[in-house]
Parts: structure tokens; sequence; C-alpha cells
């Protein structure tokens, strides 16, 4: 696959008690592993604790990392027992920040907007290249902010669409953001409110295409004001999503290509566009949790994340780009090229101080004008 620098420096600059039982940790184990900077997964000998609790996103992610990567790393490390807490990246930066005093979560694997976040909210430890050899694997140009993570992969935001609903239909087939507000799409389209990283990125997208940007959202406000005339209510979840675009309730939505690309193997024809505008990307990144009861694990886990083993699992069944330069099935890294230079690098900084005031205006302008 191509690989082109990506100014991710700019795309993290942002957008009761759990689990009971999994909270202490025992007496550690001592787990020898290879040399340092082995890309097999390999640390300098460490002592590993014997639990880690994982959070991360839920459906298929949540499938593939108990299926299949838990069992892997329990293959080097059988002694770890493996938990996994599921939630989208909002949900799992807020349990961690309700829980700083005491964490039970080790490790969150987030979007990199609820990662910024997090960050700021001083949830995160500095992640290292000698605690975790195959940092090193992964470029300077998808470096987190202060070291608070690192990128395990990542998938751009754009449009997808229903060919055969669009065909039938004789609706148009999308090349701009600016295409989704077309008369003739009315009816047909699902999307999410702000709250959720794909409403807000298409705002924001839409005030780029017409001039405007996260720091003059006007443009994106009035667009989106036309959407919501378009349908009789905004989702809130990706899974509606999902259910929309099945039973052809919708031939439109906006969220990642890797989305679109594991609902198209699942059998909803649907085909991805990175407008002619571009897009930002969306990054899942990897965080040890402050005052983790189980850092080593933690460590050990992240580092085994960034081995060409489980790189190629998120390109090749989850449709994530990878973060390391692993080489890729000729198939899958032409499905998951896209246009590197089209990449828009949002200014979270600005996106974290004004998204609470979008969300606020937009309940207050946006939603109510939706089937009108």
């Amino acid at each position: 696959m191509k690989k082109k620098a990506l100014s991710v420096l700019s795309i993290f600059a942002l957008t009761g008690s759990l689990l009971a039982g999994c909270g202490s940790s025992t007496p550690q184990t001592a787990a020898p592993t290879p040399a340092a900077g082995n890309t097999d997964g390999g640390q300098a000998q460490v002592q590993l604790e014997d639990t880690l609790v994982v959070a991360g996103n839920g459906a298929t992610v949540e499938k593939l990392m108990k299926d299949e990567i838990f069992k892997k790393f329990n293959e080097k490390y059988p002694n770890v027992k493996l938990t996994y807490v599921s939630g989208v990246s909002t949900e799992i930066v807020a349990k961690v920040n309700a829980q700083k005093n005491s964490p039970q979560i080790d490790l969150t694997i987030v979007e990199g907007g609820e990662q910024e976040k997090g960050r700021q909210e001083g949830l995160w430890e500095t992640i290292s290249a000698t605690d975790i050899p195959n940092v090193k694997n992964v470029p300077q140009d998808l470096k987190v902010t202060d070291d608070s993570g690192v990128v395990v992969n990542f998938t751009p935001m754009g449009i997808s669409y229903n060919s055969e609903l669009v065909k039938e239909k004789g609706l148009p087939v999308p090349a701009s953001w600016n295409d989704l507000t077309k008369p003739e799409v009315k009816g047909n389209i699902t999307m999410t409110d702000v709250a959720s990283n794909f409403g807000r990125s298409t705002m924001i997208m839409l005030a780029y295409a017409n001039g405007g940007s996260e720091k003059n959202i006007e443009p994106g406000f009035e667009k989106m004001a036309t959407l919501a005339g378009y349908m009789p209510t905004f989702a809130k979840s990706a899974a509606q999503l999902q259910q929309n675009l099945q039973n052809k309730s919708a031939a439109y939505t906006t969220w990642t290509m890797a989305r679109s690309l594991t609902q198209k193997e699942a059998g909803v024809p649907l085909e991805f566009v990175f407008p002619e505008e571009g897009g930002n990307i969306v990054p899942n990144i990897a965080t040890i949790v402050k005052g983790a009861k189980h850092p080593q694990a933690a460590k050990a886990f992240i580092d085994f994340l960034l081995t060409d083993e489980v790189q190629t699992m998120y390109a090749t069944k989850l449709y994530y780009n990878p973060a390391t330069e692993v080489k890729l099935p000729d198939d899958v890294a032409k499905t998951l090229a896209f246009d590197r230079a089209k990449v828009v690098n949002f200014d979270y900084d600005v996106i974290s101080k004004e998204t609470s005031a979008w969300l606020d205006r937009f309940n207050k302008e946006i939603a109510p004008k939706t089937g009108k």
C-alpha cells in the first residue's frame, strides 16, 4: 500500500464501579520475552501482572479482540487473564475519568478526539519506546501529543451510499459533501447528530466545503439545517445507521471507510467516497490509564498490537489502515487506498473548546428541523 505522511500532530490536538471483581492485581509472574525491538511483539524481560483490563469499541472490534488478538497474546503470555470492556470512545473516557481515584481499566483504545480530551484531563500515562519497543515502528507523523498514547490504526471519514438503491431510485452518486444537501436526496439520508464524531466531522467538513472551517463553523450549521429537513430524525448510534442502510430506509450516510467496507463484506451493497474536498481521518489510539493496576501487562499488550501480525489483522479483518509500514496483500492495500493529499487536519483544540456550545446550539436550532 502506498504510504504518505499524515499530519496527525494536528489531528490529535483535540475530537457505580465497573468490573468490580477485576480491580486488584495478584502476585506477578516472570515473563521472559524476546529482545527489545523485535517486531513480533518482543520486549526486554519484564514482570507481567496476571490480569489486564482492556476497553475499546464493541461489535466487530470486540469480536476480533476476543476471538483472535486475546488468544494470540495468551499464546505468548499465558499467565495474563484478559478482560474486555466494550463501549464507544466517549463512554470509555468518561468511565476512566470517573474512576481516576481507583482505576479499574488498565488500557483503552479510543478515537483520537476522545483520547485528546482524556489527555487534557490528565488520564493517560506517557508512552515510552523503552517500555514498548514496537512504538519505533509507528512513524513520527502519527505521533500523539505528549506521547500520551500510540496510534494502532486509522480510517478516513467520508460518504457511503447504497449503490443498488441509488441506481434504483435514480439518485446522484456523491462526489462532494455538498451533494448531501441536493434536494433530490431528501428522504434518503441517515446521519448521527454532532454528539457523535460522525455527525460532528460531517458538519465541520460541510463548513470547509463552503468556505468555513472548525474556526468558522457557520457554513456547517447552515448546511446541517438543510440536512435536518431531509431526515425524520438524527440517528443516535452507528448501529442505527447500519440498520437504516440494511433495511434500505436510507441510501446515504456519513461515517468511516472501515465501517463501510465491513458492511459491504456483510452483504450491504455500499460504496465509500472520500469527497473531493477531502475529509479527516479517525485514528484509534491505545493509552495506558494513569495509575493502572497492571501497567506492565498493558505495555506488553500495546507492543503486541503493533506487531505485523496484529496490524495485518486490523487491515484484513476490520479494514483499518495499519499504523506501521506492514506489507499487506495487494488486494487489501488497494481497497484501503485513498488520496492522502486530501486529508483535512482538524484543529482539535478549537473543537474541544467549542463542542459543548455546538451541541447546545445543534439541539436548539438544528434537531427541531428534522422531518420538516
